[in-house]
C-alpha cells in the first residue's frame, strides 16, 4: 500500500496553510493527525497531490479551561484530553469517549481537529460535540467564522467548511450533572456500530436538562431533540427511558454495511442509549 506520488508542505503559520490552499485548491488537503487520510492516499482511495501538514504550527495543541468555557485547539490529541486532569474535571465525558477511540498508538497522534473535521460519520467525536453544543472555528481567504456543531454536518464526508477553509479549534461550555459515552463495536479498536453520548442535570430528583446524541447510526451524528424531550421532567423510570428509545429511533437512518442489518443496528441503538441514559442518571 504505497500512495501516488504527493508534494508535502509543513508551514510554520496559518497564513501560508491559506495560500498554499488557495494556490492548489482541490488537488491540496490539510492533515492534522493523519490517521484518516494517510490510509486512504495508501489505498488509493484518495489522490492528494499536495498535502499539507498542520504540525508546525504553534498554538493549534493548546488547551484552555477558564471561567466556564473549554477550548481547544484542532491540534489537540486523543492522548492530551486523556492526561489533561483540567479537561477530565470539567468535561469527564470528553475523557470517556477518547478512551473509546481505537487504540493508544491511533489515540497518540489523532487529533479532535481531524476527527471532527472530515464528516465522518463513524467518529466519535462530532456527536459528543453536538451533544456538548460546541462551537467550531474556521478561518479561510475571507477571515473568521465560527459554526455551531449541530449546523455543521451536511452528509457522509460533507460539512460547512469550504475546501480553503481550515478548523483551528473548537469551543464550549463546560457541562454540569451526569454524563455517559456508551459505545458498541466489533472489536476494540473499532468504529462504532452505535455510540451514545449523554449530558443531563437533576433538580427536585427529576430531569432538568439533557442533551443526547448518537454516532454512526446516519449519514450525519444525530443530535436529537425529542429524545431529551422525553426524558426532562422524569425521574428516568423504564417507561420514560422507552419513552427516549423510541424518539431516537425515529431520528435516526441506518444502512446495512458490514456491522450489520438495519434491524441489528436500530436494536444495538437501543440498547447503547438505554445504557448511557441510565449511567448519566446515576451520575448525577
Amino acid at each position: 500500500m504505497i500512495p501516488a506520488e504527493f508534494e508535502y508542505y509543513r508551514p510554520a503559520s496559518m497564513e501560508d496553510v491559506i495560500a498554499l490552499l488557495e494556490e492548489h485548491g482541490d488537488d491540496a488537503r490539510v492533515m492534522a493527525g493523519g490517521h484518516s487520510l494517510i490510509p486512504m492516499m495508501k489505498l488509493r482511495m484518495a489522490d492528494i497531490p499536495h498535502l499539507i501538514d498542520l504540525q508546525g504550527i504553534d498554538g493549534l495543541a493548546n488547551i484552555t479551561v477558564e471561567n466556564g468555557k473549554v477550548t481547544l485547539g484542532a491540534m489537540v490529541t486523543q492522548h492530551n484530553i486523556i492526561g489533561s486532569d483540567a479537561l477530565t474535571s470539567a468535561v469527564p465525558i470528553l475523557r470517556e469517549a477518547a478512551l473509546q477511540i481505537a487504540d493508544p498508538q491511533v489515540r497518540y497522534m489523532g487529533t479532535i481537529g481531524g476527527n471532527v473535521a472530515n464528516g465522518d460519520p463513524g467518529n466519535d467525536m462530532p456527536g459528543l460535540m453536538q451533544c456538548l453544543n460546541a462551537e467550531f472555528h474556521l478561518i479561510g481567504p475571507d477571515g473568521e467564522r465560527t459554526v455551531e456543531a449541530r449546523d455543521f454536518y451536511e452528509a457522509a464526508y460533507m460539512t460547512d467548511r469550504e475546501d480553503e477553509e481550515v478548523l483551528t479549534g473548537i469551543s464550549f461550555d463546560a457541562p454540569s450533572g451526569g454524563y455517559a459515552y456508551e459505545k458498541q463495536k466489533r472489536k476494540i479498536g473499532d468504529y462504532a456500530t452505535a455510540a451514545a453520548a449523554v449530558q443531563m442535570t437533576k433538580v427536585d430528583g427529576v430531569v432538568a436538562t439533557a442533551s443526547i446524541a448518537m454516532t454512526n447510526l446516519s449519514d450525519v451524528p444525530v443530535w436529537s431533540e425529542a429524545t431529551a424531550d422525553a426524558l426532562i421532567g422524569t425521574d428516568c423510570n423504564e417507561g420514560a427511558v422507552k419513552a427516549a428509545i423510541q424518539a431516537m429511533l425515529g431520528d435516526i437512518d441506518p444502512t446495512e454495511d458490514n456491522r450489520g442489518p438495519v434491524a441489528f443496528k436500530r436494536h444495538a441503538a437501543g440498547i447503547v442509549l438505554g445504557r448511557a441514559i441510565a449511567r448519566a442518571w446515576s451520575r448525577t
